[in-house]
């Protein structure tokens, strides 16, 4: 248990502590935005880089991680939809953002960190690997199933199925992941190793990603209250803490994953829900107080969830 102690609790400290700088009124609320800005900017990206460019891809196949992982957030998905649809009432719209709040982790700002802690680098590479078709996977199906939900309920003129395409192609070709990504898997391709001053300013700005990126999310945290659909929300939450990162446990032992990729795609699945449920939310103007609420809730229950899966995986 005191591994679990080492490797976890350091990680909610940090979000704690970007909590208590703006709570206190140390430091302003706005300062964390330009934090999470620079974090997302420049030293994940580059983390990502360097990770994919010095990895060692032998002995696991990508699409492994990918069919594990991603089995998992289906299920999750559909479930949570169901129960949001029949068992609360909600319409399909409020059902495909409770699918999204229960099976969206926070991959990049609380996974990364706490993969790398509680793993190490081979933990580091598989997650990686599945940020690199994350968010592309998420964003796609979340706003085709809620094109498909407005269509049908008629709330508002639906976009056509090309035109939503276009616009996420367009997003994902200039997001710094994707780019940060891309350029380390080039970079491998060319077999030119990472050395000299080039590597030292790399693993410097890499090293900043983990705590930035954890003291910004609590910066921020408080923008995400608990609030309307409060009762849906707690059950989202049930099921991105528990549900999910157990059926994703399931997948990665029905393919066969290894230790350290299998423990990276649980503890992955394990994090609070990221904040691109709020972002889908505000984009389609509906499901705003249960994407909030599941948000502040996963990252304030997230400590102990967490803990017993690192402690489940030994």
């Amino acid at each position: 248990m005191s591994d679990v102690a080492v490797n976890v609790l350091p990680v909610f400290a940090l979000i704690f502590i970007g909590w208590l700088l703006v709570k206190t009124g140390y430091l302003r609320a706005e300062l964390g935005d330009g934090l999470g800005e620079f974090v997302f900017r420049v030293a994940v990206p580059l983390l990502l880089f360097r990770t994919i460019a010095e990895a060692d891809f032998s002995g696991e196949s990508p699409l492994r991680i990918w069919i594990a992982y991603f089995g998992g957030v289906a299920a999750t998905w559909a479930l949570a939809h169901v129960i949001a649809t029949l068992g609360f009432g909600r319409d399909e719209r409020m059902g495909v953002l409770a699918g999204v709040s229960a099976a969206f982790a926070n991959t990049v700002f609380i996974g990364l960190p706490l993969v790398a802690r509680s793993v190490g680098e081979q933990g580091l590479v598989a997650i990686s690997l599945l940020i690199s078709v994350h968010l592309p996977v998420m964003m796609i199906a979340g706003s085709l199933l809620m094109e498909r939900a407005e269509r049908r309920s008629g709330a508002r003129p639906p976009q056509s199925v090309a035109g939503l395409m276009v616009g996420v192609a367009k997003n994902l070709a200039c997001n710094p992941l994707v780019i940060g990504l891309v350029a380390g898997a080039l970079f491998h391709a060319s077999g030119i190793p990472l050395a000299g001053p080039v590597k030292i300013v790399v693993d410097q700005l890499a090293a900043v990603a983990a705590p930035a990126a954890l003291i910004s999310i609590g910066m921020a945290i408080d923008k995400y209250r608990i609030g309307g659909n409060a009762r849906l929300a707690s059950v989202m939450a049930a099921l991105k803490l528990l549900v999910l990162p157990g059926f994703v446990y399931v997948a990665c032992r029905l393919v066969g994953l290894g230790p350290d990729w299998a423990a990276a795609m649980v503890l992955t699945a394990s994090v609070p829900t990221g904040i691109n449920a709020w972002l889908l939310a505000n984009h389609f103007g509906t499901g705003h107080g249960l994407a909030s609420s599941t948000i502040a809730m996963t990252t304030v229950a997230g400590v102990f969830t967490v803990s017993f899966w690192a402690w489940l995986l030994g």
